[in-house]
């Protein structure tokens, strides 16, 4: 039985706590209010973006910490969020935690696919090019950088779009008809259901504690990059309602109005595959299928 420490227990951080609880270790849930974690997870009250309630909640946890996750989430989609989720509460715990005399034997991060700006379709992986587009992928990848100065081993996991229970935009968009597609060549997409991301994570820490190596990067999203036309169809096949009509839009990519390109690149989970994990939903037709067989 290891003691596991999961920093943001929430959408991601809660499944996963749950998966290392019925695996048999101590884990610790840390959220500003730990009320509603899972069954079997003791509860730490913190602010990760404040140092001292860090170190208070910390005080009160006996040594060893095996694994740490960092699994936390911006409360808003603004720039200033984003820093003080993933880059100033990181550095807070991984001080905490050093404080406290913790020599954790792994560190995870959950990353994010937007520190690739890459938009023409290419393929990318762990050896690709990071060069942010925006301020989301500019701080996770100074929190990446955060947590591999911190002289531990450590492992960012750079998810795709999560998706799963109670997150069913997509299903909702077009089962209402408020759902259209894009005109014009693919434009490719990269998800990870949440029960493969906590998956994944719960299978990376069973790794780490049995001493095998990690990389320092891994990209985690699931086998089939997809075009959101084709998961949009797909999706309006299942429920038996008509397809999505496919939207105009300005002639001109630059003209008054016109939509944002999004994401467009093809994100390739190969080393993560190559570590042993399984998904549970390989592309998007399981785990949408899951949602739309739940009750």
């Amino acid at each position: 039985m290891a003691r596991i420490l999961v920093a943001g227990c929430g959408y991601v951080g809660g499944a996963l706590a749950s998966q290392l609880v019925a695996a048999g270790h101590a884990v610790f849930g840390l959220k500003r209010r730990p009320e509603g974690l899972p069954a079997g997870v003791a509860p730490l009250a913190a602010d990760l973006a404040d140092r001292a309630s860090l170190e208070a909640a910390l005080a009160g946890v006996a040594l060893p910490i095996d694994v740490v996750v960092y699994a936390a989430a911006a409360d808003a989609g603004d720039d200033d969020a984003y820093r003080r989720a993933y880059v100033d509460g990181l550095r807070n715990l991984l001080g905490a935690l050093r404080a406290r005399g913790a020599a954790p034997r792994h560190v995870f991060f959950t990353s994010s696919t937007a520190v690739y700006a890459q938009d023409d379709g290419a393929v990318v992986d762990e050896t690709s090019e990071t060069a942010p587009a925006d301020f989301r992928g500019a701080r996770m990848l100074e929190a990446e950088r955060v947590l591999a100065a911190s002289g531990w081993p450590v492992t960012s996991l750079r998810l795709g779009g999560i998706y799963g229970p109670g997150r069913t935009r997509m299903i909702e968009s077009v089962r209402s008809g408020r759902a259209s597609i894009r005109p014009g060549p693919p434009r490719w997409g990269n998800r990870i259901h949440r029960d493969d991301a906590a998956g994944a994570l719960a299978h990376l820490v069973a790794l780490a504690l049995r001493g095998e190596p990690l990389p320092p990067l891994l990209v985690g999203v699931d086998d089939e990059p997809a075009d959101e036309a084709v998961v949009l169809r797909w999706i309006a096949s299942q429920l038996g309602v008509g397809e999505p009509p496919v939207r105009e839009e300005p002639a001109e990519p630059g003209a008054r109005g016109a939509r944002r390109a999004g994401s467009n690149k093809r994100c390739s989970n190969a080393r993560l595959r190559a570590t042993g994990y399984r998904f549970r939903h390989p592309s998007f037709r399981e785990g949408y299928a899951a949602a739309l067989t739940a009750p």
